[in-house]
């Protein structure tokens, strides 16, 4: 990795004094940027530390003599010395004097993009991601250079602030034979972006800092015109993307769909869902996390579709060592965060291992039970329907709850239920241990938990729940699984994937012994017939109040059961997903 700096050039422009601090000074080689401010003293800063270079505060004078040695300060408060890449960044007053200077080295550094070159050899467009200092500029100058000079492409670098390819009017070595198109005003920089594609047919586009909205629609023109963008954005990760209503066409957009019933019960998810709008901009995205270590989406559009789905992508970790080998690993997410990643030798299993139907986002059968079995007592058969049959891992944790609820309430949150069974709601908020507190007081609630049904047709309690500025949360019937749903909306939990098997035990609780018969018909239809043969199933006929509980069994493995027949014949029938 070869690096240069002109760094003499920069120490230059500033005071002698100064100067004669820096060039002796042991670390001179990583300086990263010198801060000049009005009465304050002189401060160099380091990549781990900062410190002051004199005991006396700058003058107007020190800074007026910097100003004249750099060139013109453009729209964007910057200016740069010609032929280097330094870039000088002005503070002003109100009356527009200058009364601050950020003194920025630059450097081009050769052989950065080594991580990635494989990605930019394909052509597919790239966005690079960081925080300010991570890189990304240097990067993207590199990029640059390999594209025009190894790969013999047209490129065309946007040029804003004269950070890519330095200041002055011929373009610094560093970008090899790619072309530098200036910008007069930062305002103007998207008019640039399609006068470039529309003059000079370029094959590739490099653009420094997307920021505006105007500026992510000229991306997206120029993406569907076949030219290949490699470009940077502020924000550490895809998510921050994804909640900037500014630059979230770069990553295709974000809108509202509402969903059919059938499909919103298949997801297990509200009927209103966010989904990404159109193809992403950039096909591949690259977090800076650090210098030597970079996280590469292969697939953007996967990327978002997974976040908005309230899925942790698995994306790749790209690091560099002492003896420059690339080192690619896979990030493989769990509940609470990312896991460690693995080798790419190692298979690439989710991060969270089902025994049951959800294992691997597919429905399985879970193992037989034996045909042949003496009649259990209540409790030995709740037991074995909880041990056994239903030997999930745990996926729903008190850690996994928030510190606050949806709109900041602190925990717990006070619920004021309408139409919806207190009874079930307190045994539901008990064997879940859910950070909530059953209220009859509409006035000390956080949010309202009530029947869609009742809600319609209750003008009255919309209106007390507005003026109180209380939301109400509505759920179609007054079940286990539809009160579990609302209150993890309530809270602001995802859907586990698994079945848990707290909710099993709710399910179990007052059921009768030809209850549980009648459930344990419906379980064993389930998983030895409909989701391993994909075959619907009728059950014995049975009661409405067993029917109920057979229905709410069957919407636990989120398939779909009718009840057909008269009384006393009428029986459920299941149906495959």
């Amino acid at each position: 990795m070869t690096i240069t700096d002109d760094l003499q050039k920069l120490l230059d422009i500033l005071p002698q004094d100064l100067r004669q601090v820096l060039e002796k000074h042991s670390q001179r080689d990583s300086l990263v940027e010198v801060v000049l401010d009005l009465g304050r003293r002189p401060e160099a800063r380091f990549p781990h530390q900062a410190e002051y270079l004199s005991d006396k505060p700058v003058t107007q004078e020190q800074i007026d003599n910097c100003i004249q040695q750099v060139g013109t300060f453009g729209g964007d408060n910057r200016a740069g010395i010609e032929q280097t890449l330094h870039r000088i960044s002005a503070i002003r007053n109100r009356n527009g004097k200058i009364i601050g200077l950020t003194c920025r080295v630059g450097r081009a550094v050769f052989g950065t993009i080594g991580m990635i070159r494989d990605l930019v050899e394909t052509g597919r467009s790239i966005l690079m991601l960081g925080r300010p200092g991570v890189g990304k500029t240097t990067a993207l100058r590199e990029i640059a250079r390999v594209l025009a000079d190894d790969l013999n492409k047209r490129v065309v670098i946007i040029d804003t602030s004269n950070e890519i390819a330095g200041d002055g009017d011929i373009p610094h070595p560093a970008i090899g034979k790619a072309r530098r198109m200036q910008v007069a005003h930062p305002e103007l920089q998207h008019q640039v972006m399609i006068e470039a594609v529309e003059n000079h047919m370029p094959e590739v586009i490099v653009i420094d800092e997307i920021g505006t909205e105007l500026e992510a629609l000229a991306a997206r023109t120029i993406a569907e015109r076949g030219v290949q963008l490699v470009g940077t954005a502020h924000g550490n990760q895809i998510e921050n993307l994804i909640k900037n209503p500014t630059l979230s066409d770069l990553v295709g957009g974000i809108q509202a769909v509402t969903l059919g019933d059938e499909e919103a019960r298949r997801r297990g998810s509200q009927k209103t869902v966010l989904e990404r709008k159109a193809p992403p901009t950039f096909e591949i995205a690259v977090e800076m996390a650090e210098r030597q270590r970079w996280v590469v989406h292969e697939s953007v559009a996967d990327t978002v579709d997974s976040l908005l789905r309230g899925r942790q992508p698995t994306p790749q970790v790209r690091t560099i060592d002492e003896n420059g080998k690339v080192n690619i690993t896979r990030q493989l997410a769990t509940v609470n965060g990312l896991a460690p990643s693995l080798s790419p030798e190692e298979s690439i299993v989710p991060a969270r291992q089902a025994n049951g139907w959800r294992a691997s986002g597919q429905m399985l059968p879970l193992p037989p039970v034996a045909a042949e079995r003496e009649k259990p007592s209540r409790q030995s058969e709740f037991d074995r329907l909880l041990n056994e049959s239903f030997n999930y891992t745990n996926s729903f944790d008190r850690d996994e709850v928030k510190n606050s609820g949806p709109n900041g309430e602190d925990l717990p949150l006070h619920v004021y239920p309408y139409g919806v069974s207190r009874s079930q709601l307190e045994q539901i908020v008990q064997v879940l241990n859910l950070p909530v507190v059953l209220t009859k007081d509409i006035d000390s609630a956080d949010a309202i938990l009530a029947l869609r049904s009742h809600v319609k047709n209750h003008a009255k309690l919309r209106q007390m729940a507005r003026a109180r500025q209380v939301p109400i949360h509505m759920i179609k019937s007054s079940t286990i699984p539809q009160i579990t749903r609302g209150l993890r909306r309530l809270l602001n939990i995802d859907e586990p994937e698994i079945t848990d098997d707290r909710e099993l035990q709710l399910f179990l609780h007052s059921a009768s012994d030809d209850e549980i018969d009648a459930l344990e018909e419906a379980r064993l239809a389930v998983e030895n017939i409909v989701i391993p043969k994909g075959q619907p199933v009728e059950l014995l006929p049975r009661s409405p109040q067993v029917r109920k509980m057979q229905h709410e069994l069957v919407e636990h493995y989120r398939l779909k059961s009718h009840s057909f027949g008269e009384e006393p014949n009428r029986r459920l029938r299941i149906y495959p997903a």
